[in-house]
């Protein structure tokens, strides 16, 4: 007779729900399901396979993230992320940024350096192309690669999630041109403070760039 192993268990069951709590969630922010839209469990668990526990699992942690909200005996409705939220995202990556450039400056290392510089000269490639799916990608690997330089996990994981919040609108503003081509000067700037060890600078500007960031979706009607 096999061997029941608890540990293994418990491991398989929440690496089961962690995916049907990601793919829901980026299904979510990606604008997949409408505002105020009725989350079904029997529904989301025919489509991916699984049984109804790890969606409502899901569902419920979702709830605390302030992306769906469920009501007693009537289910689960999406609530999504509004405008005030993404204005409050941007508000707060604003400063966080800010930090996250400065303790760059301290900690960053030659091949990080390397690597922000490959990714400007990619962005500014695929800029003059108009490839603003690549652009996105790579507008994510420079900020990325900044948490990292940063030296604090806290500071990489709460601005990387910020930035998986607003992902669709980044994919928005980045096919502007404009603001394409203003996000690749503002990006270049900042590397060139961190470069330079400037601590302040790079906070300004990265605290900047975000607020021009901002702008642009205000101005976009976004």
């Amino acid at each position: 007779m096999e061997e029941f192993d608890l540990r293994k268990e418990v491991t398989d069951r929440y690496s089961l729900r962690g995916r049907v709590y990601n793919k829901i969630r980026e299904d979510i922010l990606a604008g997949s399901y409408q505002e105020n839209e009725e989350l079904r469990e029997n529904t989301l668990a025919q489509e991916l396979g699984v049984s109804r526990t790890p969606v409502r699992e899901a569902l419920r942690q979702l709830e605390l993230e302030g992306l769906v909200t469920i009501i007693p005996n009537k289910g689960a409705a999406v609530t999504g992320i509004t405008s005030k939220d993404i204005h409050d995202i941007y508000m707060i990556r604003s400063y966080l940024e800010g930090l996250c450039a400065r303790w760059a400056c301290e900690h960053i290392t030659a091949a990080q350096i390397e690597a922000l510089e490959e990714t400007l000269y990619l962005s500014d490639f695929h800029a003059r192309r108009s490839n603003f799916e690549q652009l996105v990608e790579l507008d994510n690997k420079f900020h990325d690669l900044i948490y990292k330089a940063s030296g604090s996990k806290i500071l990489d994981h709460v601005l990387s999630d910020f930035h998986h919040y607003v992902e669709r609108i980044r994919k928005i503003t980045l096919s502007r041109p404009a603001r394409a081509k203003n996000s690749s000067k503002e990006h270049a700037a900042i590397l060139e403070a961190i470069k330079a060890r400037d601590g302040e600078l790079a906070e300004k500007l990265a605290n900047e760039h975000i607020i021009n960031t901002m702008k642009n979706i205000i101005e976009q009607g976004l």
